[in-house]
């Protein structure tokens, strides 16, 4: 499989600014979220099969055929700058509500430091609206959290990474080899 690039191979520096060329299309932009769009709408839209036991065992809050991102009550990606003192441990999910996709998900142990700082899918998602605003095609990206997460690092991880590979999100990097890294 061909990874689809958006910035041409021949970038430069110019002290210190990266002049970079567009070359994804809008035909390939549409296909590229098409795919995603048809893979997580038959995930969101089929049964989780249900595991039988030999013993009553109380249901995990945590299972991730229990979340649906989409349902979410999203928040503006501004967030982090709005006065939040206390912060807590979330899983977050990055979606175009636009285009109805999950481009990102992750997991913190406090809300409101997370992106505040450095964060890769910051740059992703810039290139991914740049695009989309050079084409005219309308995006609406946002954040939202579920905030039953665990508090320990490690289950909050796991949970992180059964998401990640039940939705395929495609700014996890863990999901590059499979949509390409188009807006990196």
């Amino acid at each position: 499989m061909e990874q689809l690039s958006l910035f041409s191979q021949q970038e430069h520096q110019t002290k210190g600014v990266r002049k970079e060329g567009l070359v994804m299309d809008a035909q390939a932009l549409e296909q590229w979220k098409s795919r995603l769009f048809t893979y997580q709408q038959r995930i969101r839209n089929s049964q989780a099969p249900q595991q039988v036991t030999l013993f009553d065992v109380a249901p995990s809050h945590c299972n991730p055929d229990a979340i649906d991102p989409f349902k979410l009550q999203l928040q503006s990606m501004a967030f982090y700058r709005m006065p939040d003192d206390y912060g807590q441990a979330a899983l977050y999910f990055i979606i175009d509500s636009a285009s109805e996709l999950l481009l990102y998900i992750g997991e913190t142990k406090h809300s409101n430091k997370r992106w505040k700082g450095v964060h890769d899918c910051k740059n992703y998602l810039e290139n991914y609206q740049e695009l989309h605003h050079r084409y005219q095609m309308p995006t609406a990206v946002n954040i939202g959290f579920w905030w039953d997460a665990p508090t320990d690092r490690k289950p909050r991880q796991d949970l992180e990474q059964a998401m990640i590979q039940k939705w395929r999100s495609p700014f996890n990097k863990e999901m590059w080899e499979l949509w390409g890294q188009p807006f990196k």
